[in-house]
């Protein structure tokens, strides 16, 4: 059953000691970063754009590369800094409370604002990734060269194409992450879902593993999860205004 209001989650936090933080595109919003799925998210206002995340499309299609590339070359994660959401999580990594921190975000600001360890379960633009030989490089390479004339720069080992470093449509998600992120949600006494909208899988379903385990669930989202239901409290108040509360909050 569902508790509404920022008291009741601010007392199920202030009790907890190992608290696993899942966060998603909300977080970061407030650092200049569009959500996807929000009123007016990337993807709600342009639906088509999600086709420069289709992994089989981007493999085969050359002009859509191209200009994947050069949206890539002014993307808002490149120069954002984190923002107070940000750094509530890592002063809750400073208390010793963090059991462990899940994103679905791919803009690296948890471990700019002093997470020491963030498992990235969509992967990370600050680095390319190629389709051929695996390997990974930091973005900035890449665009150095996009910037000197090449519309799709390869592979510097194999030749092969290049991508971001996150996981796109089609792709699996990487085993062993999400793997300790199972492990770090069946070992923490609360956890907490904070900017996501818990409707991409397999991420969403670790809410309901929680809660399934009989671990409280707080839930911290702008528009209504399909977990709300599962939670032990729910807070629609903006992200960067409540979390810093929730998060230093003393025991009661």
């Amino acid at each position: 059953m569902v508790t509404a209001g920022v008291s009741s989650a601010i007392d199920l936090v202030a009790a907890r000691q190992r608290i696993t933080v899942l966060t998603g595109a909300g977080v970061s919003t407030d650092s200049g970063i569009p959500d996807f799925r929000g009123p007016t998210g990337l993807w709600t206002r342009d639906p088509d754009a999600q086709r420069y995340v289709d992994f089989d499309r981007y493999r085969s299609d050359p002009a859509l590369r191209h200009e994947s590339w050069r949206r890539r070359a002014t993307h808002p994660a490149l120069a954002a800094e984190p923002n107070a959401a940000h750094r509530a999580i890592a002063a809750l990594a400073e208390q010793g409370r963090l059991r462990a921190l899940l994103t679905q975000n791919i803009d690296g600001l948890h471990q700019r604002a002093g997470v020491p360890d963030v498992l990235e379960l969509h992967g990370s633009i600050r680095e390319t990734e190629c389709i051929g030989c695996g390997a990974r490089e930091p973005m900035q390479e890449a665009l150095a060269r996009v910037r000197a004339g090449e519309p799709d720069p390869d592979c510097p080992h194999c030749g092969g194409v290049l991508k971001s470093g996150t996981v796109f449509f089609g792709q699996p998600l990487d085993a062993t992450v999400l793997e300790r992120a199972v492990a770090a949600t069946r070992d923490c006494d609360l956890f907490l879902a904070v900017g996501t909208s818990l409707s991409v899988q397999p991420v969403a379903s670790l809410t309901g593993l929680a809660a399934a385990h009989g671990i409280p669930v707080v839930i911290v989202n702008a528009s209504p999860t399909p977990y709300d239901d599962l939670a032990a409290a729910v807070v629609r108040e903006p992200i960067g205004e409540v979390l810093p509360r929730l998060l230093t909050a003393p025991a009661p």
